[in-house]
């Protein structure tokens, strides 16, 4: 089914797990407001890559989620530029270890920040538009919300407090906004690094015995989006079977 007209936002697109959704997305007939902070050619290849079959589809806007201002500008823009807002993907994350001993309050206000304040303040500045256009939400959660991240607590918890503002919002803006979670499991190994023998150890407790791909996750944010309207306040684990055996 092609989905005509209708606009979505997405936070942290124009890279990695996030330029595959804006790709899927964008396939399935949404025009797109794609978010970045400081990965400006990646997203003007993107956009000039979706515009060649869609002109006038795409919309850059750069900013850094943790200012203030962001919300406010990110949700403008989209209005400004394409005058309706329908829906919303809370996907830009920061992702990195803070032992116990170590972790700062900058490491505390970084992740917590991106992972979770973010995401609450944008949905709350988008939320009459996307009532207006009875829309959805979906943020990118994680497994490790429910089952902490040896080594990454803060993480662990920024992503455990998204998955309850998954959950409350979707009490909050009932009936007029969905508002679900995509919960990866091993998709995209770190960009820091991960030994063969980590990598190893990871599948080895995956059911179905290998990683997945960002284009599993970006069906299941369009499933959420576009075709699920009696979904809300769900969190959807995308991870082989990881979590059962967590």
């Amino acid at each position: 089914m092609q989905v005509r007209e209708r606009v979505v936002l997405l936070t942290g697109g124009a890279r990695r797990l996030g330029a595959v959704i804006a790709r899927h997305l964008h396939q399935r007939g949404l025009s797109l407001v794609l978010h970045y902070r400081s990965s400006t050619e990646d997203a003007e290849r993107l956009k000039a890559e979706l515009e060649s079959v869609r002109p006038h589809t795409v919309i850059l806007v750069q900013a850094d989620v943790l200012a203030h201002d962001a919300p406010a500008l990110l949700v403008d823009r989209a209005i400004q530029g394409f005058g309706r807002l329908d829906m919303l993907v809370n996907n830009a994350s920061s992702f990195y270890e803070t032992p116990m001993a170590s972790a700062s309050e900058q490491d505390w206000a970084d992740l917590i920040g991106t992972n979770l304040r973010a995401p609450f303040f944008l949905s709350q500045r988008a939320a009459p538009h996307l009532a207006l256009a009875h829309g959805a939400i979906v943020n990118i959660v994680d497994i490790h919300a429910e089952r902490p991240l040896k080594g990454y607590p803060i993480y662990s918890i920024a992503k455990a407090g998204l998955a309850m503002l998954t959950k409350s919002l979707a009490r909050e803006l009932a009936p007029d906004v969905r508002v679900n979670a995509v919960a990866p499991g091993a998709i995209l190994w770190p960009q820091a690094g991960t030994s063969d023998g980590e990598k190893q150890e990871v599948l080895a407790r995956i059911p179905q015995g290998q990683t997945g791909t960002a284009q599993d996750i970006a069906g299941a944010v369009a499933f959420l989006l576009l075709d699920a309207p009696y979904v809300t306040g769900q969190i959807l684990a995308v991870d082989g079977g990881r979590s059962v055996v967590l």
